[in-house]
């Protein structure tokens, strides 16, 4: 596997995930094989993705995986859609309301807060922030101070890994089937 920056060897992803206190299993992925190169970046990142996935999350799982898959496919990042697409089919989304992030504005399965919230990408990713209008949704649907800042923080953080993930040119792991469930490809996105 090619990438800007070399990855490292799955031993020594696991040794320096160990050394900066990385749970060993995450090591082998080759985002973490190269960001285990900056094993104090590496840490920071893990530290951030910990508390959004498993260890601090207010968001509701269903919100957070749409607005990650809404991202991966609006900036096409295969890695990110690709890799979310699994997780969000192990935390139970029907993958009939994942692909329908593709093009939600005219999809039937989505609700109000899901709407909210891919609409907050949309303007995060097309002018930088949320509109006025679409905060106003997020507050009636999406919840709590606490919720409606940890989605503004998964928005940019998902969109960082994603110019992460394209920029560097990590590639998936060997054997797996990108662009799943049917291989199709955004506009502009990687092959």
């Amino acid at each position: 596997m090619v990438t800007r920056i070399e990855m490292l060897s799955v031993e020594q992803a696991k040794a320096a995930a160990k050394a900066c206190g990385i749970r060993e299993s995450m090591a082998g992925l080759s985002v973490y094989r190269t960001l285990l190169r900056h094993p104090q970046l590496a840490s920071a990142v893990n530290h951030l993705l910990t508390t959004l996935l498993f260890t601090g999350n207010k968001l509701d799982v269903r919100l957070r995986e749409l607005l990650i898959m809404r991202i991966g496919w609006t900036t096409g990042a295969k890695y990110e859609w690709t890799q979310h697409w699994h997780f969000a089919e192990r935390v139970g989304l029907p993958p009939e309301d994942v692909i329908a992030v593709r093009d939600w504005r005219l999809s039937t399965r989505l609700g109000a807060a899901d709407r909210a919230v891919l609409a907050a990408v949309d303007d995060t990713l097309e002018r930088g922030k949320i509109s006025d209008s679409v905060w106003a949704e997020c507050v009636r649907h999406v919840g709590s101070p606490e919720q409606l800042l940890e989605m503004v923080i998964a928005i940019g953080n998902w969109n960082m890994f994603s110019q992460l993930l394209r920029s560097v040119e990590i590639p998936l792991e060997d054997g797996v089937k990108d662009w799943p469930p049917d291989g199709r490809i955004p506009q502009g996105g990687d092959a």
